[in-house]
């Protein structure tokens, strides 16, 4: 198939490039940095550009679009606006959900488990209660939002943490985690926020997977099958990577004010595995993007 992936040089994004290429037809978007995608068939592109935007989707004619593209700090870095982040997680979905509808292309949503309300209780599911607490949340959920109101032909993917160790320039928290402790030096992490995280590699296999299944129309939670806290996320990468777990230091969310507070979206996946997306076990996914880094 035809597949349009957008931010293909981030974190998710350059491991797309890498799985969708071997069995689809790839056009991968970036915009500052290339990351991988220079080694497929790739355009630099500002989505805002909405010309250039549609230019590419009539040039290409896709019949699949990724949409991982977004501010995805929840911290906004200072020099992005309010305006900017909005114009990119907002706008630039609805532009890209209304050239899916001409096109007719199915729109594959990257959203985000945050936009749920982080007081609930566990393993949320796809009707819990609506509460994001950062900008990038609440951005994400009005993505969702523009997209449902232009068409049907879509997948929404509520995400779980993603883990992993990234390409180029394209790093997460885990990664940094890992890094660090190998030094042997201290890290901090949260004991107090639950998730259901997955690693990139293992949401990438999967991604691949849904393309083929006639599926529309779906918001579906996108995770791992196990309710961790990030500390035990950190205590299962040093039992497996053999790392010393003495180096964790463990903290609260109150501690850093500075964060939104986010204590628990752990996701009920039973919806995801309905559709035959059956993600691997915490440890068997955090083997795997060891024994690819080693």
């Amino acid at each position: 198939m035809k597949v349009i992936i957008t931010g293909g040089s981030g974190f998710l994004g350059q491991y797309l490039n890498i799985y969708l290429s071997a069995e689809h037809e790839i056009l991968t978007f970036y915009n500052h940095h290339p990351g991988n995608c220079k080694e497929y068939n790739s355009l630099q592109i500002d989505l805002r550009n909405t010309e250039e935007l549609e230019k590419a989707f009539q040039s290409f004619k896709p019949e699949i679009v990724i949409h991982t593209a977004a501010v995805s700090d929840t911290i906004i870095k200072s020099e992005l606006s309010v305006k900017d982040v909005y114009d990119i997680n907002v706008n630039v979905t609805e532009s890209i959900a209304k050239f899916c509808k001409e096109t007719g292309a199915k729109l594959i949503y990257i959203s985000t488990d945050l936009v749920y309300a982080g007081y609930r209780g566990s393993y949320l599911n796809e009707v819990a209660k609506l509460i994001p607490v950062s900008l990038y949340a609440e951005t994400k959920l009005m993505g969702e939002v523009k997209i449902r109101e232009v068409f049907d032909n879509y997948i929404i993917l509520r995400t779980a943490l993603l883990f992993g160790f990234g390409l180029n320039h394209s790093k997460c928290h885990f990664q940094f985690i890992y890094e660090q402790l190998s030094k042997n030096i201290p890290v901090k992490v949260f004991v107090d926020q639950f998730r259901s995280p997955i690693s990139v590699i293992e949401a990438a296999i999967l991604i691949n997977q849904m393309i083929s299944k006639d599926i529309k129309g779906e918001i579906i939670n996108f995770g791992g099958p196990e309710r961790v806290s990030r500390f035990e996320l950190a205590e299962r990468l040093c039992d497996i990577a053999g790392l010393d777990k003495n180096l964790l230091i463990k903290t609260k969310l109150d501690e850093m004010p500075e964060l939104p507070k986010v204590e628990d979206v752990s996701l009920n996946i039973e919806k995801m595995k309905s559709f035959g997306l059956v993600p691997k076990s915490l440890n068997e996914m955090i083997k795997e993007v060891v024994n690819k880094k080693t």
